[in-house]
């Protein structure tokens, strides 16, 4: 297949990222990461192949996996002198346009693409179609903010009619009837969601579509469909809403959670006892998902409604999202280089360190697989 005429990436402005510790984010908004690579190719990390990669290569899109994507850009740049990853967290929604506009060389999204939205990618992978790479897994944890409950359990239905605005206090009978041991304050719920287009929204409306159809009869978009609550931007936005606001709950991915000291909601699945928040619960979910997509597309089928034992039901997967072939030729080693990079053991072990799930093995192998093969 012809690669696809050399085009020069445009290159925005964009914001300077903070880094400390564990690479965790606690501003609001869309934040980047940026820099040079520095170091010997092989003594900062050896497993690390740079073979091909150069000059700097653009991602953008979910900002669930943005935790994720900073540790693998800072052991990536240690690794390979001379190259620049510099990923937009912005939103799933925003990554596809930018990935469907040529803008970037991979997309990040919490959601596969749509038949519509692999049709547009056609324009830009000449030769082939935009595909989805399953590389970060992990869970949507409610965080909450709550003086004097520690230990919130919820159910599908509940958590449905709270963010459809139909329970507006936290000491409602359903809630009570969940926390017979909680002292549930007489207070307003202050529900936040997305305000952008969401891939961690559409799985989060999944997970409700699927297990209380009643209470939630919305389709599952990126766009927030239900009245009421209050938008923020990002999953950071929504997780430093609920870190401030007395009543606070909402959406978001884990490490989020973690690094803000939030708590999270455990959900009564029907299983023994409630599920936590943990990436261990949560890998116990994804395992059991089905690869549906056709030729190279990885895209997954997920199962929202397990109630198997310590299985945390509310999971996405972010995708990397692709060309098969006719991607750019400049930037096409680097491309392979660094998703190999993520994809790989040492890539996919990190994740488990910091709150995330990793790929299963089985399907883990056939991304890895993909990756080499792209053109």
């Amino acid at each position: 297949m012809k690669l696809q005429r050399k085009n020069r990436l445009r290159a925005t402005a964009l914001g300077a990222l903070a880094v400390s510790g564990v690479l965790v984010l606690t501003a609001c908004g869309s934040d980047d990461n940026a820099g040079s690579g520095g170091g010997d190719k092989t003594t900062a990390a050896s497993n690390i192949s740079c073979e091909g990669a150069q000059g700097k290569l653009l991602a953008s899109g979910s900002s669930a996996q943005k935790n994720a994507m900073d540790l693998w850009v800072k052991n990536y740049m240690a690794a390979c002198s001379g190259v620049e990853i510099n990923y937009k967290s912005s939103s799933s929604g925003e990554g596809i346009v930018a990935f469907n506009q040529g803008t970037v060389g991979f997309a990040g999204s919490d959601s596969a693409l749509k038949p519509d939205e692999v049709e547009e990618s056609q324009k830009i992978c000449k030769s082939g179609q935009g595909i989805n790479l399953p590389m970060v897994g992990g869970p949507i944890a409610l965080g909450y903010n709550l003086s004097g409950v520690d230990n919130l359990v919820l159910d599908a239905p509940t958590i449905a009619k709270i963010f459809n605005n139909k329970i507006k206090k936290w000491n409602d009978p359903a809630i009570a009837a969940l926390n017979k041991n909680a002292t549930l304050p007489d207070k307003q719920i202050q529900a936040f969601h997305r305000s952008e287009d969401s891939g961690t929204t559409q799985n989060l409306g999944k997970y409700l579509g699927a297990t209380a159809k009643s209470e939630w009869p919305y389709e599952a978009e990126k766009k927030w469909p239900a009245p009421g609550g209050q938008a923020a931007s990002g999953s950071s936005g929504v997780a430093a809403q609920v870190k401030q606001v007395d009543g606070a709950i909402g959406y978001f991915e884990l490490s989020y959670a973690t690094s803000q000291s939030i708590p999270t909601v455990s959900i009564a699945t029907g299983a023994a006892a409630p599920v936590a928040a943990t990436s261990e619960n949560a890998s116990k979910a994804i395992a059991a998902a089905k690869v549906v997509g056709t030729g190279k597309d990885l895209a997954l089928e997920l199962d929202y409604t397990t109630k198997a034992e310590g299985a945390y039901p509310i999971v996405l997967v972010t995708y990397e999202v692709v060309c098969d072939t006719g991607n750019k030729a400049d930037t096409l080693s680097t491309v392979k280089s660094f998703l190999g990079y993520a994809a790989s053991a040492d890539g996919q072990k990190i994740l488990t360190e910091h709150g995330y799930a990793p790929i299963p093995a089985e399907i883990n192998a056939k991304v890895r697989e993909t990756v080499a093969g792209l053109k």
